[in-house]
This record gives structure tokens, sequence and C-alpha cells, in this order.
């Protein structure tokens, strides 16, 4: 690798990590540039904590009669947020640390934040989040002449931000798809890697034990012909790691995508190495991966020098996908149009082993289309862009699960630093309040025509830039209300020291920027990010949580929403109904849908106009609030629990017709409900389509319930549920899905198969005259009686009475025709 001539090291921050040395801790980042990969290395650093300036004669005698060596104890201009002023302690090596602070606990001695890693600390008081520049000494040039690593050891004093116009938009990490495919004891068959531009070429690989010797396959001709060169032969399962190993060392990827891909791929992968007695040596320093493990949830996290490992179930739910089920075949199933290549998903591990004894090519075929599937998938969604940009925006590691709280600090912190003060601790927030949800009006339940939508545009973050909400801002208010801007719950926030307002601000123009490039994974981020600012300040896991802040955010909120309900009302006009940021307007059954159009955004453009005038006038401040029109219902249904005559809060359905196309949305009801049968789903789509057509709905209602009788509709009466703790740990409350599986591995174990519904996962069953029985294990007849009383019956019941029909009438009529 050539040292740049200006000693600026640049690139994208792939993992951190810091450790002790004789001359103190050395921070080691492996960056991606464009000459390779880099080790820098930051050596010499300490690391630090504050205590309170009056507690220091006693810190220093309790580290001094504890034998605890540091560096050094400083008074700073820095104070706490009840206006203490503090001294920082710092420390040579991270055991000192660690010491220190169990020792000042078991004194009573408060520690402000001791909870940060020096690599962390490091990067984030100098604003450095992903892309960045280190300052290069002149012992790089040395480090690269001697090391034997096939990327240098490069050695580094200071580090800062890359300039945004200086980042290269188009820049990617190489990235290869990793899946193995083993026995149910973990034996490893083949491991499968793909990609589509690995260092600038496609790679397909299939590692796999055995020869070519046996080359029969049920594969057609050209796939052979295809897959057989993508094999490489294997002795024994030994052998197959040493080759996985190697692999990486001549491919060098940055990036390591899979399915689960931590928790089971290199799980077993280094379970295999331990048992081989193997250095499982694929990190880029040549060493084997570190393993850390929560404690509460038994997740497990893997840490390899150089490179980053994304799992896609993982990394789907932080950029907030959602699907019924999160398995690969489902997912690829919805956004790929196609599934695994296997013939029985449910089944795959029998298919797989028997492939491995007597087909390997398809085998290998399998395994290499899981890698496929990944890569497309991760491709379609955008989600290594995603994690970039959210890295770049948060300072979070690439493959840091949620960490919305993280996100917050890394940005709020260092601004806080420069303002004089120090984070608190977890729980130093106000005791004894709680902050409300978000306002949920009563709903008017009917059957409407000409229902508008109107939506405040990221309600919550707005909210934050109109009052000032701030943390450091509250402190800054309570000590002058006078001139602050009131809150609630004895809230105060100082109209000009604050930083949040400014970093949503920030936030939302790079956003409005993002949507003008079409640039939907950045969009999608900062969305995510800029919308758990108010979850983290309410979250008592975050150290600025203060029930003031939250409920100053929430209550305003429900103002927000109860004056504008107020303002559309003395126009003429009825609310329906309102959740959080939206409100629902009957304007009429009497306007065309481009009237309705038309007025909802003259109804938008009063609102806005309301408000600007109202907050300057009461607390002389600029309003940041946009409500926006949003959605015009030619048709929209509010139901009524069931039962009683109140309406609903969160259920809903409505025709939108726009440009040709017709759409009904479904809210919270059995549509777009899981646990519910494509029977009830179907059914309402249909019901409800002809409801809101006018369309005479008894013959359709009579059918249904016939082809049910008939057996016409099995396929679409399977419940799936998720078993989510071992069927043994289900005792006083059995519900039905467990009771299927139960019955279904009792078939299994008197047929000496494998037991399939023990652990956690999904199981699909029917419900039967001999109750629920799992699919594949039913021996008694479906109860259609119980699949139309509480399926077909529920759904149809919830809108006929406002068309003046009843379900039982009609099926009554029905019956008495035969």
């Amino acid at each position: 690798m050539e040292i740049p001539a200006d000693k600026l090291l640049s690139g994208f921050l792939l993992t951190r990590q810091a450790f002790d040395t004789q001359q103190g801790i050395c921070l080691s980042y492996w960056l991606k540039t464009e000459q390779g990969p880099a080790n820098v290395l930051v050596t010499q650093q300490s690391t630090v904590f504050f205590v309170e300036a009056t507690l220091q004669q006693q810190v220093t005698q309790y580290l001094n009669d504890h034998a605890i060596s540091y560096e050094k104890i400083t008074p700073l201009a820095l104070k706490t947020f009840n206006q203490q002023s503090v001294c920082a302690i710092y420390f040579r090596s991270m055991r000192d640390y660690y010491r220190a602070k169990e020792i000042l606990a078991s004194y009573r001695i408060k520690c402000y934040e001791d909870d940060f890693r020096p690599e962390d600390r490091f990067l984030m008081e100098r604003f450095v989040t992903a892309h960045c520049q280190f300052n290069v000494s002149e012992q790089a040039i040395m480090a690269e002449n001697t090391s034997s690593h096939a990327a240098p050891r490069i050695y580094a004093q200071q580090c800062r931000p890359i300039p945004k116009t200086q980042i290269d938009s188009g820049f990617l990490l190489d990235m290869v798809s990793l899946d193995i495919e083993c026995s149910m004891q973990g034996e490893l068959y083949s491991i499968g890697l793909y990609s589509h531009a690995l260092n600038g070429k496609s790679l397909t690989q299939v590692l796999m034990i055995g020869d070519n010797s046996n080359t029969k396959s049920k594969l057609p001709l050209i796939e052979r012909q295809q897959i057989a060169p993508c094999i490489r032969w294997l002795e024994d399962e030994k052998a197959l790691l040493v080759a996985l190993i190697d692999w990486f060392k001549q491919h060098d990827p940055d990036v390591v995508i899979g399915w689960n891909v931590v928790q089971f791929d290199f799980n077993v992968l280094q379970k295999r190495c331990d048992l081989y007695q193997l250095l499982f040596s694929i990190g880029r320093d040549g060493k084997a991966p570190r393993w850390r493990k929560n404690n509460n949830s038994g997740q497990q996290y893997i840490d390899i020098a150089g490179r980053v490992v994304l799992d896609g179930i993982d990394l789907l739910k932080t950029a907030t996908y959602n699907f019924p089920s999160f398995s690969l075949d489902y997912v690829a199933t919805e956004l790929l149009a196609r599934g695994k290549k296997v013939e029985d998903v449910d089944n795959r591990v029998q298919e797989i082993t028997d492939n491995f004894h007597h087909d390997k090519l398809a085998l290998a075929a399998y395994n290499l289309e899981d890698c496929r599937l990944v890569t497309q998938i991760f491709e379609k969604t955008q989600l290594l862009e995603f994690a970039m940009l959210r890295a770049q925006l948060t300072g979070l590691t690439l493959d840091r699960i949620g960490g919305s709280v993280a996100a917050f600090t890394n940005l709020y912190l260092p601004k806080l630093h420069r303002a004089g003060y120090v984070a608190p601790n977890l729980g130093d927030g106000l005791k004894g309040l709680v902050s409300p949800g978000g306002y949920v009006m009563d709903s008017i339940p009917g059957l409407y025509q000409n229902v508008l939508v109107l939506d405040f545009k990221s309600l919550y973050p707005s909210i934050i830039r109109s009052f000032n909400i701030d943390p450091m801002g509250m402190i800054e208010g309570l000590k002058a209300p006078e001139d602050a801007i009131e809150g609630f719950d004895g809230a105060y926030f100082s109209r000009d020291k604050h930083f949040l307002p400014q970093i949503i601000k920030d936030l939302w123009q790079e956003r409005d920027k993002a949507k003008q490039e079409n640039n939907a994974a950045l969009s999608q981020a900062i969305k995510i990010i800029m919308n758990s600012f108010y979850g983290v300040l309410g979250s008592t896991g975050c150290r600025f949580f203060d029930p003031r802040l939250s409920g100053s955010i929430t209550k305003r909120g429900h103002q927000l929403l109860k004056q504008t309900q107020v303002w559309i009302e003395a126009k003429g006009y009825r609310v329906i109904y309102g959740d959080t940021d939206s409100i629902f307007v009957h304007v009429g059954n009497d306007k065309s849908a481009e009237q309705s159009r038309a007025l909802g955004a003259s109804l938008a453009e009063f609102i806005n106009s309301q408000w600007q005038q109202k907050l300057e006038a009461e607390f002389h401040i600029k309003s940041e609030l946009e409500i926006e029109f949003e959605t015009h219902f030619s048709q929209f249904f509010m139901p009524t629990i069931r039962g009683l005559d109140v309406g609903t809060k969160k259920r809903y359905a409505g025709l939108v017709r726009e440009n040709g196309d017709t759409q009904i949305i479904f809210k919270g009801l059995e549509s777009v409900r899981t646990d519910w049968t494509e029977l009830a789903k179907t059914f309402q789509r249909s019901l409800y389509l002809k409801v809101f057509n006018q369309e005479p709905v008894k013959e359709y209602v009579m059918q249904v319930v016939q082809d049910t009788y008939d057996g016409k509709l099995d396929d679409l009466l399977v419940y799936r549920k998720r078993i989510r703790k071992r069927l043994s740990e289900y005792v006083k409350n059995v519900p039905p899905h467990i009771k299927a599986a139960r019955a279904a591995d009792a078939i299994n174990q008197q047929q000496g198969k494998p037991l399939k519904f023990q652990g956690k996962g999904w199981i699909e069953y029917y419900l039967t005259t001999a109750g629920p029985q799992a699919k594949g294990y039913v021996t008694a007849p479906l109860d259609y009686q119980l699949y139309i009383d509480k399926q077909i019956a529920t759904v149809a019941d919830a809108i006929l009475p406002f068309i003046n029909e009843s379900f039982t009438a009609i099926v009554d009529q029905q019956q008495s025709l035969f």
C-alpha cells in the first residue's frame, strides 16, 4: 500500500478495537481506502471518566489505597446537570480504568460517562462517524515496510471527519454472501460463497466435502454444467475449514452477509474449528474472531478484525421492514418473487442430507441459490447502502443492531462537552412523572364517503424544532424560566442554548435533498434516526431520559390535534378520528374527487397558517409544524368494537381511487393481521370492495359459506403462529398452536422421525373436529362450522350492519333454500 504524499489517509471505518500496551492504550481502526484495507493504530492514548470536583480528595485516597494506577486527575471547566463542577480522571490502561470504576462504585462515588470505550470516544469527540481522515505519522512508512500483514499497520495521531463535499457517494464495500449446509448435529457438508463484484470480479464458489467421481444428478444438464465448475472438492471437514480460512485470505472481503449468519453460520463454523483445534483465523490481522454475548437475550455478536458481518434479518428489521415471517424463503418470495431451491422448505434438512449423500450437485445448487437470494435481497432493499449511510450519519458501527440511544449520544455528547456540561448517568432524570403516548381520538363509527386524511409531517421532530426541546436546553431554561419557552410538567426550554433542534434541522435538510435525488436508502436512514429521537428521550435506557422532555413532546402533540380538530369543525366539517399525527375529516357525500382533494389542500394550508400565527402570538417562536393533505378516501369504514356501539381505534378500511387505480387500504383489520387465515383475509377484501362499490353482497356471502362447507377453500384455512419458547415451557396457558405442535411431535416420535417443533419457530395448523392439528399431521376432518363462526361471521358482522344486512339472516336464508 502506498502512503499518500500529503500523509492524510482517507477511508471508511470498518471495525474498531482498543487494547492495553506498556506505552498506554492503543486504538486499532480498520479502514477501507482507495488503496485497499489498512489498519490504523493510534498509540499512547488514555481513557477518562469524571467525578464531582468536591470528591477529588476522597477519590484520590481511594484509588491510592487500592493501588490503582491513574495518569492524572484534572479539574475541568465542565459541570453536571446539577451545576456541580467536575474533574477528569485519566487512565493509561483499560484494566486500571475498569478496576477504578468498581472501587469507586463500592464507595458510592458517582462516576460520569464511565461507560464509553476509548476507541468510540476518540472518534465521537472529533465528530468522526464513518468516512474519516487520519494524519499519518512518519512511523507509517516504516510500518508498511516491516509489516508481514497483507494490509499494513499504519500509525497515526489525529483523526477528522471527511468533508461532505469530498465523500464519494458511490463508494461501496466489497461484499460476499456466505451460507453453510450441515447436518442436524452441525457436521458441515458445504459452504457457499457468492458475490457480484468482489474486488471487481464476480465470484461463485461452493466448498464441498467429497469428490467429483459421482456427478449423477437430478438437475437439468445445463444447470449441472453451470454448477460443476463452481465446486471445489475437499477431502473432509477439516480440509473444508482450512479451505475457507484460505479463501478469506485470498479474496479478502470487507463485508460478509447472510441469513441468521452470526447466530447460525459463523457459530457453527467456530464450533467446528474448535473441534479440530483449528485457529479460525479469518480476520485481516490473521487472528480468530472475538465473540460477545448478551446475557439477557442470549444474542451473540462477532468481531472480525477488518471485516463486518451483516445479518439480513437484523438489518431488514433495523430498516423497519416488517414481514409475517423473516425466513429466507418467505422474504425472498415477497421481495424477489422466488424462494429457496428446495422441494419441501419445512423438511429441507432431510433433503439437504439426502443430497449430500446422493446428489452433491443439487446440494451445491441449493447452497449457491441461498447465497444469491441473500445478495439480491440486499441489492433490492439497498441494505448495504442503508447500513453505510446510517453509520455515516450516527457513528454507529456497520453491524450495530438497533442503537437509537447510542446514535443520539454520539451526535449529542461532543456538542454538550463544548457547551460546558458532562452527560448525566442513567436514572438521573426526574422521577415520579409519566409522559403519555400519542393522542388517539375516540372514533365515530360508520360508512362514509369522502374522508380526507391530514397528516403532520414528522410531528415529534417538528415539535422539538418548534419548541426547542433539548436536554441541555431544559437545564438552561430552568435557570431563567421567565425568558424561556414553557413546556409541560414544569419544563422550560432555552431559546438559544440547545443542540437537538439544529441536529434535527440538519437531518431534515439532508432528507429533503435525498428525496430530490431519489436516494431511498439515505432518506430511510435519516427518517429512522429523526423519528427515534422522541423514543430515546422517553426511554429509561437513555442517560438523557427525563419525563419532562418526552412529556413536552407528546402532550404538545395532544394539544395540536385537539386544537386542529376545533379549527376544522369550526369550518363545518366533521372530524371522525385522529391518531398521534393524523386527523380524519368527513367533508360530505356531495363532493367530487377533485373537489375533495382541492379541499384537502386548502385545509392543510389554513391549518399551517393558523399554527404559525398561534405560536408566534403565544410563544414568540417560529412554527416548524407542517400538516399535509395525505389521502382522499372515496369510501371509508370505521368499525365498532365487537359487541359494542363504540368506535374502535387504530382499525379502519378505505377505498382510494387515484390516477385510474383503485386500492383498498386496511389498518388493524383481519386483512393485515398475521394471526388470521387467508380465508378471512380474502373474504374481507372482497366483501369490503363490494360494499364500497355498493354491489349486492348476499350471494357472495352465501357462496363463500357453501364453498367452505364443501371443502373447496381448504388451502385458505391454515393458521400460522410463532412458537416463542420451548414447548415444555408452556404450562398454565396452552394455546391452540402449541397443542398442534405437541401432537405433531408426538407423531414424529412414534414414527422415529426428528422432532420439529420443540424450539422456537413457526407452525402452520388447522382447526379440526379433534382440535388443532399441524399441517402435514391432520388426521381428523376440518371443523368447517368453527371456521365459519370464528372467521367468516366475525368479518361479515363488522360491516354488514352498516348496510342493514346481517350474516345470520343471510345464512338462515341460505339454509332455508336447501
